[in-house]
């Protein structure tokens, strides 16, 4: 769809009624999740620098597991709203079933792989023979968290698209919650509780995930909701998976892109030293926790969009969307505005040697600029243009944008012409911002602007 078309006039007490509806469980479920990372990083921090870095090393595996499972989910939830828009119940619980079949084999493949191979895995990250050995025995016992990840993130992702964003939202805060409780107690050793530090934050990762899932499949039991058709679970019909894969593998190929590429980030700054390590470690917990509004708002447009795009309201499917694109450079302003408002609190409340903490206050103020491309490029491609099936574009811009000039920039600057750890992060940073003019030109396409139902 190109052209001008007639503008339409949208309900701002309706779209802004339906934004915070979505908008705010899912932030508040973000920043939920964030604040296990927030969690582990500020106890282990309080513990020993080495601890902290090792588990922000090891948790790089449930980042990339993250990557594949997002991609399911994700293809998913396009397909997943568009259906519920148009009405179609069936057609959602085999799109349920479908995430659940790919996501438990990964999370499969990912679970042996920690506990089979848990020091080859820490590795990647680092050559510290001590970072190894705390991060492998992290990865042994939160490897089994990582069995469960993928059929909750199944279930989550189905209550979200049919209407049940609180329910969801509620699980995983209850669960975060658990997780958090359990940090205190196992890492510290309270309430007469071995002092386990890295394995303390590892169990209670598990038992809380255990309990996630025990919450998803009870309460989804109730008639309201969708759930796993198991009488149908392998014949789907051939032509839904066609569609499912469609949508999926552009979504795995830019969430591979992206995790990868992320991964890559974390490594360099791994080899740079343990203080640039550390700091880059701080810098990433803060950064999830102020992307948490800007993926709230991410996910609720791809929820609107592809309601009203599969209901056949094309037309003000494309209003909603270009609303929400507006909206997200507000987000991104603000965003940069908290960053830079919460860096001295920051810099204060981690225990890090003086190089560390100058290295943190640096990388900061980058990544004040950084949030702008974030929000923006979050909502518009992760949200719009996704809620539309408009899935290839982001593994375009991310090869692009990331992987022929951020990362080649990064590696050459840190390994070849040996920069500070600063100049180096900053090359990390400017794959988002960089995007930006190229998203632009790619949403006033309206390529987006289409009915995936059948």
């Amino acid at each position: 769809m190109s052209g001008k078309k007639q503008k339409i006039q949208i309900d701002r007490k309706i779209f802004y009624k339906n934004l915070a509806g979505l908008a705010l469980p899912i932030a508040f479920q973000s920043l939920m999740l964030a604040s296990v990372a927030a969690g582990d990083a500020l106890m282990l921090g309080k513990v020993a620098q080495d601890e902290m870095t090792a588990v922000s090393l090891a948790t790089q595996i449930q980042f990339v597991q993250n990557m594949f499972l997002s991609a399911v989910t994700a293809a998913g939830a396009i397909l997943g709203a568009q259906y519920w828009g148009k009405g179609d119940r069936k057609a959602l619980e085999n799109v349920f079933n479908i995430m659940l079949q790919i996501c438990g084999a990964v999370s499969v493949i990912f679970f042996l792989a920690c506990e089979i191979i848990p020091e080859l895995l820490m590795h990647v990250f680092t050559h510290d023979v001590s970072l190894i050995a705390i991060g492998s025995s992290y990865l042994h016992i939160a490897g089994w968290s990582y069995l469960l990840t993928g059929v909750s993130q199944c279930y989550l992702t189905t209550m979200k698209v049919s209407e049940h964003v609180k329910p969801a939202a509620l699980i995983s805060s209850c669960a975060v919650v658990l997780n958090i409780c359990l940090n205190a107690v196992l890492i510290f050793g309270l309430m007469g509780v071995p002092r386990m530090q890295a394995g303390g934050a590892a169990l209670a990762t598990t038992i809380s995930r255990i309990a996630e899932l025990i919450l998803c499949i009870t309460i989804s039991s109730n008639k309201s909701y969708i759930r796993p058709a198991f009488d149908r679970f392998i014949r789907i019909p051939k032509q839904l998976k066609t569609d499912f894969m469609k949508q999926c593998l552009p979504l795995m190929g830019s969430s591979l892109c992206w995790g990868v590429g992320f991964t890559s980030y974390t490594a360099i700054m791994g080899h740079m030293g343990t203080d640039a390590a550390a700091a880059n470690s701080v810098a990433a917990v803060v950064r999830d926790l102020v992307c948490c509004m800007c993926n709230g708002i991410g996910s609720a447009a791809g929820i609107m969009v592809g309601n009203e795009l599969g209901a056949g309201r094309l037309d003000l499917g494309r209003a909603y969307g270009t609303k929400l694109k507006n909206i997200s450079y507000v987000i991104g302003f603000i965003s940069t505005v908290l960053v830079l408002a919460v860096t001295p609190l920051v810099v204060r409340m981690v225990i890090l040697t003086d190089q560390a903490r100058d290295y943190l206050l640096g990388m900061m103020v980058i990544m004040s600029v950084y949030m702008i491309g974030r929000c923006v490029n979050t909502v518009t491609i992760n949200g719009v243009l996704d809620g539309g099936g408009d899935t290839l574009f982001d593994m375009y811009s991310l090869i692009v944008c990331m992987w022929l000039i951020a990362i080649p920039l990064a590696l050459v600057g840190a390994f070849v012409l040996h920069w500070s750890p600063l100049a180096v992060y900053a090359c990390t940073c400017l794959d988002e911002v960089g995007k930006i003019p190229w998203v632009m030109i790619r949403f006033r396409k309206y390529r987006w602007v289409q009915d995936l139902t059948r």
